[in-house]
């Protein structure tokens, strides 16, 4: 094709990249080689000379939040931008480690993460730099850069800019953005969170939500009418179940939080987690969002949490709005210390579960398909967003949230530790709580309350329910699993009505017919149930006739989209299937609708095999290959077919895991300890020997031995003295033992017991007489120091 048929428009376009490419190129006479290393053609990037133009300042990188340090491994996003009427058409982005020149590999610090593909991609030759998708004129790109990990140093980014002609700007200072790695303070680590925890007993916690989101505070675009915090919905639970994170999807349940505000679904998914929760974190929702606390007190709710399920997450809505949320994710209250944190608070700002692409507050419900990532809003997410801020700084936290320990129960086993005020504080706390079930009887949570027998102002009842898992002693009976309470009908509460709390209606659906009569509907959600348990009976949904476009051509016919297609006619070989769709309207001059409303075409199944694969019935299921704990099982099924007529690609073994309860754990004790000095000098005395228990009997182990042994002792008779009349024998041993044993030799009278080594498993008691005066000039053997021991505290641990 000639040049001369070409448009002026493209000519120029081709002039204008030529031009790009030439002087991109124009470094040096080494050969063009596109099959050069992505390194190499990198370096010559770097070292390639453009025109330059001094405090030429229009166009600017940036980073959001203008960070002077980076914390390894976060994401952040970078902007490239210019003011109108100036614009550019080309550009290169690129991360160096400070004072590197490009050359190899490692000179490149952290990476790249497209945001829009339509604007931007990666450099062909040079992976690790990102350039324009196509030349045309912008004004703005955006991209994350993630950062590199810990003892990387500083980076520098770096942009270059082409608008009509080649002009590098990377070397500047409004295209050239430094930062240094975050030096750790004292007690800081960038390691996750442990995983296992080490602490022992349990603890309970408050947590109390501060929700600040104001007109005063964000009053862009603030919705005056129905602004409200959704109930808030969380668990403390274990590393194997977390209810949502950064960085992942949404489940059912947390997208109803997040889009209507209803917590029902996601609770039924935590109680559907079993072990892996302990406790389910619940309060009531805010309506408006914000008052003062001395007209309204911060919401909150208590949990425990144990060594195994120490993560605590939880979430709520800010209302209205698309899918906009804040809460905590897998927030871990166990210390390295093997303790329990005492205080967290934390501000926190609004994040968007990737189920709806709405902008502003009331955006009409508009799905996000496919459904992204959960990830914190920003202020350069849209310029209708109520949090946008051209300068790209940071949202400011609408809400508060403070975690505070108030109980610890069982022995605490933590290294360090606490001042004295803070475990009286727990102990007395702990002496509060009214729980009468025995330690050997293990349930699970309580059900959330039935709905009341009674549906008029008459008394009823409604109940609760929990399981016995486990009864460790046998001879403890263990108390009920039902629990009941008076109530009355809905409506009928002395102290207030039990209603439903409605949300507004949604905006009407488009009309089901382009043309013509057809139908419309809209919805609204119940934003709180009654808390007696009974049902909502309002409508949550309503339909009214539409009409469109009411001058319809009389011969138009309106059909609805084609359906799925049917499953294939055969089930090896060619075969055909079929796909319908239905007239919704026909013309309105009593013609015949012309449009097709099915359609057929051919499909191929795989190849027909001349003999089928025949197989027998599953057999039963083994035994479990162990007789307590988890095991496995297996089934076997047969292959009819003779062998070598065809292949057969069906399994014919199936394993499975098997549960078996828990294996019986025997009472370990420790080796004895040394014999205890006799407790008498001279005569028949005893002494004492003691063990510890190591581990307690669970699941009907056998029970632990004796932990104390005594036997007696004899050193020496102790020296006859003439007999004493009576009155002087009581006279002595009311005096507490002080007589003398030697003309000369005073005792001291015997001390108090000392307190007991153990608090349970034996311990031991000590007490001493000393001398307080020794004869002179003759060597008494008796007169000396005396000690006596005893043994305390025999019961278990």
């Amino acid at each position: 094709m000639s040049r001369i048929g070409l448009h002026p428009k493209i000519l120029l376009l081709q002039c204008l990249l030529s031009t790009f490419v030439f002087r991109t190129l124009a470094y040096t006479e080494e050969p063009t080689d596109r099959a050069a290393k992505s390194d190499g053609y990198c370096s010559r990037i770097l070292r390639a000379q453009g025109t330059r133009r001094e405090g030429y300042n229009e166009f600017r990188l940036r980073v959001e939040g203008d960070p002077e340090f980076y914390q390894p491994g976060s994401t952040y996003r970078v902007t490239l931008y210019t003011s109108s009427p100036s614009y550019f058409r080309g550009f290169t982005l690129i991360a160096l480690k400070e004072g590197k020149g490009g050359e190899r590999d490692e000179d490149y610090a952290g990476g790249f993460q497209i945001i829009d593909a339509e604007d931007t991609q990666f450099m062909t030759n040079c992976p690790p730099a990102v350039t324009e998708s196509t030349p045309r004129r912008r004004t703005r790109i955006q991209v994350f850069w993630t950062a590199p990990p810990s003892g990387s140093g500083c980076v520098i980014l770096k942009s270059s800019i082409v608008q009509k002609r080649i002009i590098y700007f990377q070397d500047e200072g409004s295209l050239t953005y430094r930062m240094c790695e975050k030096e750790l303070l004292f007690g800081e680590t960038t390691e996750k969170p442990q995983l296992e925890c080490c602490a022992c007993g349990t603890a309970k916690y408050r947590v109390t939500f501060y929700g600040n989101w104001s007109e005063k505070i964000h009053p862009k675009d603030y919705p005056r009418r129905a602004n409200h915090w959704s109930a808030l919905i969380g668990a403390s639970h274990s590393k194997n179940y977390i209810p949502w994170e950064y960085g992942g999807y949404a489940s059912e349940g947390v997208k109803q939080v997040a889009e209507l505000g209803s917590p029902v679904k996601m609770e039924e998914e935590i109680r559907q987690k079993g072990d892996d929760v302990l406790t389910v974190i619940k309060t009531k929702a805010q309506w408006p969002a914000w008052q003062p606390l001395n007209v309204r007190a911060a919401p909150s709710a208590e949990f425990s949490v144990d060594r195994t399920r120490h993560y605590m997450s939880f979430l709520t809505m800010l209302g209205p709005s698309p899918d906009w949320n804040v809460g905590l994710s897998a927030e871990n209250l166990c210390t390295k210390e093997c303790g329990w944190v005492q205080h967290l608070v934390q501000d926190l700002i609004p994040w968007d579960a990737g189920t709806d692409n709405g902008v502003t507050y009331e955006s009409p419900n508009k799905p996000t398909i496919p459904q992204e990532r959960i990830r914190p809003l920003t202020s350069l997410d849209h310029p209708q967003s109520p949090f946008y801020d051209s300068e790209g700084g940071p949202i400011t936290a609408i809400a508060k949230v403070v975690v505070e320990r108030i109980a610890r129960k069982g022995e605490q086993c933590n290294i360090v530790p606490d001042t004295v005020d803070d475990i009286v504080a727990d102990i007395g706390q702990e002496q509060q709580e009214e729980d009468n079930t025995p330690e050997t009887c293990i349930y699970s949570n309580w059900s959330p309350w039935s709905a009341c027998s009674s549906a008029t102002c008459d008394k009823g009842k409604r109940m609760r329910q929990r399981m016995l898992k486990a009864q460790l002693d046998l001879t403890v009976p263990c108390p009920h699993t039902q629990d009941f309470q008076p109530c009355m009908g809905p409506g009928c509460s002395e102290e207030e009505a039990s209603t439903c709390m409605m949300s507004e209606w949604i905006t009407w659906s488009p009309c089901s017919v382009s043309c013509g009569m057809g139908m419309r509907s809209r919805e609204r959600y119940i934003k709180q149930f009654p808390e007696d348990g009974s049902i909502c009976s309002l409508p949550t949904e309503e339909t009214e006739k539409c009409i469109v476009n009411d001058d319809c051509s009389p011969s138009s016919c309106l059909v609805t989209e084609w359906g799925e297609w049917d499953a294939c006619s055969a089930t090896c070989g060619m075969g055909m299937k079929r796909r319908e769709r239905m007239v919704k309207m026909p013309p309105l001059d009593g013609t015949l609708c012309s449009a097709e409303v099915m359609d057929v075409e051919k499909c191929m199944m795989p190849e027909c095999h001349t003999i089928p694969c025949m197989l027998s019935p599953w057999l039963e299921w083994s035994d479990c290959s162990v007789s307590c704990g988890v095991g496995m099982r297996t089934r076997q099924r047969m292959l009819k077919s003779p062998a070598g007529l065809g292949e057969c690609a069906e399994e014919l073994e199936q394993v499975e895991k098997c549960m078996l309860p828990e294996c019986p754990t025997d009472c370990m004790v420790s080796e004895w300890s040394e014999w205890s000095e006799c407790n008498k000098s001279c005569g028949k005395g005893h002494t004492i020997r003691t063990r510890m228990i190591k581990l307690e009997p669970e699941f009907g182990g056998a029970a632990c031995p004796v932990t104390v042994q005594r036997k007696k002792c004899k050193i020496q008779k102790c020296a006859r003295r003439p007999k004493e009349p009576r009155e002087k024998r009581r006279s002595k041993q009311s005096q507490d033992q002080t007589a003398e044993e030697h003309p000369g030799c005073k005792m001291r009278p015997w001390s108090g017991w000392t307190n007991c080594s153990k608090l349970c498993g034996g311990g031991v008691q000590e007490r001493w007489m000393t001398v307080k005066k020794r004869p002179k000039g003759t060597q008494v053997p008796n007169c000396k120091d005396r000690k006596e021991i005893r043994a305390c505290n025999v019961q278990p641990c």
